[in-house]
């Protein structure tokens, strides 16, 4: 057991994906896209800039060994936080105009060795009606979901910052839709399955919505729970959804080698500029970083940087803001100063763990893809003797605001606690397989309309009204033409008499 234990306890990606890595000579084309320029812009929300372009806003990251399949590495990343679910009509698609990032580092130097590159596009079926889908959608592919997502995915190989192949590795993939409701999608897990790509070799991709695996009282930042611990309990992101990227691959395929088999990972959004270039936008490793760690000077300029330059915030780690406010607040005495703890742990890795060989300190999510799954994980990681949880890489169950709170507030260093925020676990459950993330939240949640059964089934009648004029319908299709007809005839009469009112006011509007 490591110092940080409180107590005592396939080959080949396909043909296609290793002949990327092999490949020195493919391509060196794009060099420049994989270095981020200059940026003025993770988590939820957590630095001014980013928080005003959610579609760019990557939020958590996980990485962990697959617990169904030990010999495979799971990677999930997160953007667009707090997606209301009726969020309608437009709702959350990816951004078009970004380069989504799952970035590697397998040698420990801070530098990344391997991108895994998620591009968008949009495709638009109908665009003359406002809404996403026109019936039911009981498929990808079904004519009546209006608004589809689908996305390429490009493997690079780089050595010492440039780009020495690139090989796209799927392409075309469809984007499970956001759940707008159970009538548009009575089916919803049938639509997530399919959005699950294998890639030969036994390779995964997923791209989608999905609840929002992140379990935590935000009201921390309400002067830490209120001054009194009276706002505590509550878990802050129930109900809201995300949008996901997963990648499952060989665990070979990823790092250095049999001998040394710590990764490094971090997430990346770049941007497309006015000149056509990408700038770096938004980054993220380890969790609440950028929100609780960096102050307001640093946080975008954290956003737009890379891990090996993580040196200039080095004193945000070694003498942090937090354990003070906490002092303040609770009279709970905050650890002595420098923390070197912290610099161990969130920086190099744990010692004998998840620290590789003369590691170059970096903000990175470390894991180490040796440990196998545990067989009951505990939700504090580490902390509780579970050496394949957090800080360990990170499952979708780690409760890392317990873990955080109680590290650095001393743990380490000889000054236990029990800290929390009282929210222990996800609303709702994570699945057994990939990608792991549980389903979203329907559009269509809440109680239902007062005097309603919920058995009311208008789907028929809402295509009927969608057929273009002079197509076969039902027979009740005049009523609800008459019925729209005499609305719009309605709309307009107040529109002339509000005009005329406004006119006899003498109002300029």
């Amino acid at each position: 057991m490591t110092a940080i234990s409180r107590s005592g306890a396939g080959r080949g990606v396909a043909a296609l994906v290793c002949g990327a890595l092999a490949a020195g000579g493919l391509a060196a084309a794009g060099v420049a896209a994989l270095e981020p320029g200059e940026a003025a812009a993770s988590s939820h929300r957590e630095a001014p800039l980013i928080s005003g372009t959610p579609q760019y806003d990557t939020t958590d990251l996980y990485a962990f060994v697959s617990p169904d399949r030990p010999d495979t590495t799971t990677i999930v990343a997160d953007w667009i936080p707090f997606e209301e679910p009726a969020g309608g009509p437009n709702f959350f698609p990816f951004a078009e105009d970004a380069q989504y990032d799952l970035r590697v580092d397998n040698d420990g130097d801070a530098r990344e060795d391997l991108v895994f590159r998620y591009t968008f596009r949009t495709h638009v079926k109908n665009g003359n009606t406002f809404l996403y889908n026109t019936g039911p959608v009981d498929s990808l592919d079904d004519p009546d979901l209006n608004v589809t997502q689908t996305y390429d995915l490009e493997l690079i190989r780089l050595k010492n910052l440039h780009a020495v192949s690139r090989t796209k590795i799927a392409d075309e993939v469809p984007v499970a839709p956001s759940n707008v409701g159970k009538a548009s999608m009575p089916d919803y897990a049938k639509l997530r399955r399919q959005a699950v790509h294998k890639l030969a070799g036994g390779a995964q991709t997923f791209a989608g919505q999905a609840d929002d695996p992140f379990f935590l009282d935000l009201r921390v930042f309400d002067l830490l729970y209120g001054g009194n611990l009276t706002e505590v309990g509550n878990d802050t992101l129930k109900g809201y959804n995300v949008n996901s990227i997963a990648l499952q691959v060989p665990t070979h395929m990823i790092t250095e080698s049999a001998h040394q088999p710590v990764v490094g990972i971090w997430s990346t959004t770049q941007r497309r500029t006015a000149k056509g270039g990408f700038t770096q936008v938004s980054r993220l490793g380890n969790p609440l970083v950028n929100e609780v760690v960096n102050p307001q000077k640093d946080k975008d300029v954290f956003n737009a940087s890379t891990p090996r330059d993580d040196a200039k915030f080095l004193k945000n780690v070694t003498n942090p803001e937090l354990p003070k406010l906490i002092e303040a607040i609770y009279k709970i005495k905050a650890p002595a100063e420098p923390r070197n703890d912290l610099v161990d742990v969130f920086l190099k890795g744990v010692q004998d763990l998840n620290q590789p060989p003369h590691v170059t300190p970096a903000e990175q999510l470390r894991l180490n893809t040796s440990v196998e799954p545990a067989k009951h994980p505990e939700r504090l990681g580490v902390l509780d003797g579970d050496t394949a949880g957090f800080p360990n890489g990170r499952r979708l169950t780690d409760d890392v605001i317990d873990i955080a709170l109680q590290v650095v507030e001393g743990e380490l260093v000889g000054a236990e606690n029990d800290l929390g925020d009282a929210v222990d676990a996800n609303d709702r459950k994570f699945e057994k397989a990939f990608p792991y993330v549980a389903l979203p939240t329907e559009g269509s949640r809440g109680p239902l309309a007062k005097g309603t059964s919920g058995d009311a089934d208008v789907r028929s009648q809402l295509g009927d009204a969608l057929r273009p004029a002079g197509s076969a319908g039902d027979d009740d299709t005049p009523l609800i033409a008459a019925s729209a007809g005499a609305g719009a005839v309605g709309a307009l009469l107040i529109g002339a008499g509000l005009a005329w009112w406004r006119r006899g006011r003498g109002r300029a509007y």
